[in-house]
C-alpha cells in the first residue's frame, strides 16, 4: 500500500512509536517558529530546560502580535525574545517585517520538513508541502531543546479538488467550504490532505490560504503536495534549493475522501460567531456594514492585496464604511508600493496598518458597538475583535473589496472578472529585519523587564485531589473565553500573577475570585473545551489559580496537550448525561489517584449529593507519565 503526503513526511522524521491510527508517535522537528505573544513564556520554559543552544535545524522567533505600544511592556518583551535569539541560535524577525506565517512561507519554509509553531495557524506551512502543526511554548520549547513533538497518529483525509473556481469565487471559498461540511469539531486528529487535479489551479499563497483556516476544524494539520507550482514559488523567493519533489503513491490509503467541484463553488460567507457557521454570500446581501478588513495570516499575500487593489482601483469605499488593510509582510508592502497598487488602496480610502496580525487578535481596529464588520481572517469568536456586540463575519479578499464599496455585504460574482493576476517571476527579497544568531551566544546577557514573572509549575500529583466546581460552562468554549487575548491584556502574557484576574472573565465576572476564595478547585467544560488558539496562558492561568482537574465532554487537542504538559487532569465523561447532574459548588473528591491514574477510567464522587461518576482518562501512556510528574518539565527533569 502507498503512502499519502503527511504519511511520507511522518515516516521520515519517526522517532518513536509506530504508524497506527490513533497511537503516539515522537516526531523529530526540522524547524520551529513562535510569535511575541505566546514566545516569552515558551522562551522562559526553554530557558528552564538548560540547554546551550537550540538543535533545530532552523528556529525563528517574531514579533507580530503586540504591536501596540502604549507603554514599556510589549517593547520590554520584545528585547527579551531578541536577547535569547542572539543567545540561543534563534533567527529574530523585527517587528515591521510581517505576520509569522506568511514570512515563514516566504522566507524559510522547506517541503518535507517538519515545523512547530507555538501558534494555531502553523499549519499554513503545510500551502508549502511541509507538515506543520501547532502546539503549545513548552511543547514548542521541548522541540527546540532536541525533543521529539509526540501527537496520536492521525487519520488522513483525501479533498480532491476538482475543475476550477470560476471569477469571484476564491481559495478562501474552498475552506470555507470543508467547514460547513466538517464544523469546527471535524477534524479532530485527523490530517487534512487535499489532492486532484483542481490543485494545480492554485498558488501557494492559495494553498496556504487553506491550510491556515485548517485550524478552525480542530484538524492536526492540513497539507498540499510539493510539485511544479511548489517550485515556481521556492524560485520565485530564490530559494529554489529548497525544493523536493513530494506527492502521494497512486495507490496511497486515505481514511475519508471528499470532493470538492471548484467549478460550482460560489463565494461564502461565515457568519457570526464561529468559522463554521457558513452560507452562501448572497443570503447575507443587502446587509449594511461598517467595517471591512483585509489581512490576516490567511488572506495578507500578494496576490490577495492585488486583487483588493484591482477591485478598488479608481473607486472609493462607501460613505459609512471604514476599510482597514494590513499586508502580511515587508515584502508584500514593499512590493505593492513599487508597482503602485498601494497607492491605488490608499486612493479608494483604505487606512494602511502596519504588516502584523492587528485586528485580528483584537489589537485595535475594534468596530462600533453592534457594528457588522467583514474580515479576511479566520476566527470570528464572539468578542475577540474588542466589541462584544459586534457582528464579525469572514468572507475572502474579493467580497471584502465589492462589500467596502457597495456599503453592503455584495457578492463579487457580477463585479469581479477574471484579473488574471500571476504570480511574480521574482519576489523582492530585502530580509534586512531578520536578525540571525549569534555565533557563540555564550557571552551574550538576556535582557528582562519588570514585566516578566515566573511561570508557575505545578506539582507532583497527590494521593487525593479535591475541590469545588467553580464554574459550569457550555460547548466550545474558546481560549478567548479562558484567557482573553486583548490590546488591554496581551501586553501582560508574561505576567501570569496579573493575567489570572481575567481568566474565564468573558462567561463569568466572579470566576477569578472564586478561584482564590476556595484555594482553587474544578473546572466544568462541555464539547470541544479550549477549541481555538494555542496560547498556553489558558492552561497556565488556571493553573496558578489552583485548578486540577478539568471535566469536560470533549477537549481540543491542542488545549488538552497544554492541560497536560502543565499538570492539570483532563477528564472526560463517560456518560455525557451526568454533566447535568453535577452543578457549580458541588464539593467533588477524587480519592486513590495515585491507583487510579494508571487506568483509563476514573471515579470521582460528588460529596455534596451523595454521588459518583464514571470518567474517562483518555491519555497515552507517556502522558500518564507527564500527569503523574505534575508537568513536562517535571517530567524531563526526573
Amino acid at each position: 500500500m502507498g503512502l499519502t503526503v503527511a504519511e511520507k513526511i511522518i515516516k521520515k522524521h519517526l522517532v518513536k512509536g509506530e504508524m497506527k491510527k490513533g497511537k503516539e508517535i515522537g516526531l523529530r522537528i526540522d524547524q520551529t517558529l513562535t510569535q511575541d505573544s505566546t514566545g516569552t513564556m515558551a522562551y522562559l520554559q526553554f530557558e528552564a530546560l538548560g540547554v546551550e543552544r537550540v538543535k533545530t535545524k532552523k528556529s525563528v522567533a517574531y514579533i507580530d502580535h503586540n504591536l501596540l505600544q502604549t507603554g514599556p511592556e510589549n517593547a520590554d518583551d520584545h528585547l527579551y525574545i531578541q536577547s535569547i535569539a542572539k543567545k540561543y541560535g534563534i533567527y529574530f524577525s523585527k517587528a515591521g517585517n510581517g505576520i509569522c506565517h506568511q514570512v515563514h512561507l516566504e522566507r524559510f519554509g522547506v517541503p518535507g520538513e517538519t515545523l512547530l509553531g507555538s501558534d494555531s495557524h502553523t499549519p499554513t506551512g503545510g500551502g508549502l508541502g511541509m507538515l506543520s502543526i501547532g502546539a503549545g511554548g513548552l511543547d514548542v520549547a521541548v522541540a527546540m531543546a532536541g525533543g521529539a513533538y509526540y501527537i496520536n497518529m492521525p487519520q488522513i483525509v483525501k479533498v480532491e479538488l476538482r475543475g476550477k473556481l470560476n471569477a469571484g469565487a476564491s481559495a478562501k471559498d474552498i475552506i470555507l467550504e470543508v467547514l460547513r461540511r466538517y464544523k469546527v469539531k471535524g477534524g479532530l486528529n485527523k490530517i487534512f490532505e487535499y489532492a486532484g487535479e483542481g490543485i494545480k489551479t492554485l498558488s501557494v499563497p492559495e494553498r496556504a490560504t487553506i491550510t491556515n483556516m485548517g485550524a478552525e476544524l480542530g484538524a492536526t494539520t492540513s497539507i498540499f503536495p510539493s510539485d511544479e507550482i511548489t517550485f515556481r514559488f521556492l524560485k520565485a523567493q530564490g530559494r529554489e534549493e529548497d525544493y523536493t519533489k513530494i506527492e502521494a503513491d497512486k495507490n496511497a490509503h486515505y481514511d475519508e475522501i471528499i470532493v470538492i467541484e471548484l467549478d460550482e463553488l460560489e463565494p461564502l460567507i461565515a457568519c457570526p460567531h464561529s468559522p463554521d457557521n457558513v452560507v452562501p454570500v448572497t443570503e447575507m446581501e443587502k446587509i449594511k456594514v461598517h467595517q471591512v478588513a483585509i489581512g490576516s495570516c490567511t488572506n495578507s499575500s500578494y496576490m490577495d492585496l492585488m486583487k483588493a487593489a484591482k477591485i478598488l482601483e479608481g473607486k472609493t469605499i462607501a460613505e459609512d464604511v471604514s476599510l482597514v488593510i494590513a499586508p502580511g509582510s515587508k515584502q508584500v508592502l514593499n512590493m505593492l508600493a513599487e508597482n503602485g497598487a498601494l497607492a491605488k488602496l490608499i486612493s479608494s480610502g483604505a487606512r494602511i496598518l502596519e504588516s502584523g496580525c492587528g485586528p485580528c487578535i483584537g489589537m485595535g481596529q475594534s468596530p462600533s458597538t453592534n457594528g457588522v464588520s467583514l474580515r479576511t481572517f479566520n476566527r470570528n469568536f464572539k468578542g475577540r475583535s474588542g466589541t462584544a456586540s459586534a457582528d464579525v463575519y469572514l468572507v475572502s479578499p474579493e467580497v471584502a473589496a465589492v462589500s467596502a464599496l457597495t456599503g453592503y455585504i455584495t457578492s463579487p460574482k457580477n463585479y469581479v472578472r477574471d484579473f488574471n493576476i500571476e504570480m511574480p517571476e521574482k519576489f523582492l527579497i530585502n530580509d534586512n529585519l531578520i536578525i540571525s544568531p549569534a555565533n557563540n551566544g555564550k557571552d551574550v546577557e538576556i535582557i528582562r523587564g519588570p514585566n516578566i514573572k515566573p511561570f508557575p509549575q505545578a506539582k507532583a500529583i497527590e494521593e487525593t485531589i479535591r475541590g469545588r466546581v467553580l464554574i459550569k460552562l457550555g460547548d466550545d468554549i474558546t481560549t478567548d473565553h479562558i484567557m482573553p487575548s486583548n490590546a488591554k491584556l496581551l501586553p501582560y502574557r508574561s505576567n501570569i500573577p496579573y493575567l489570572s484576574d481575567y481568566c474565564l472573565v468573558p462567561c463569568d465576572s466572579q470566576f477569578p475570585e472564586r478561584a482564590k476564595n476556595n484555594g482553587g478547585g474544578i473546572i466544568l467544560g462541555g464539547l470541544n473545551y479550549g477549541q481555538g488558539s494555542s496560547r498556553e496562558h489558558a492552561a497556565l492561568v488556571p493553573l496558578y489559580l489552583g485548578i486540577k482537574v478539568i471535566i469536560a465532554k470533549s477537549f481540543a487537542r491542542i488545549h488538552k496537550q497544554n492541560l497536560i504538559n502543565n499538570g492539570i487532569i483532563p477528564l472526560v465523561f463517560m456518560e455525557e448525561k451526568d454533566y447535568d447532574s453535577i452543578n457549580m459548588l458541588d464539593d467533588l473528591v477524587i480519592e486513590n489517584l495515585l491507583t487510579q491514574i494508571e487506568e483509563d477510567e476514573i471515579v470521582i464522587k460528588n460529596k455534596t449529593k451523595g454521588q459518583q461518576f464514571l470518567m474517562v482518562l483518555d491519555v497515552t501512556e507517556r502522558q500518564r507519565q507527564i500527569l503523574k510528574a505534575g508537568g513536562l518539565l517535571n517530567f524531563i527533569k526526573n
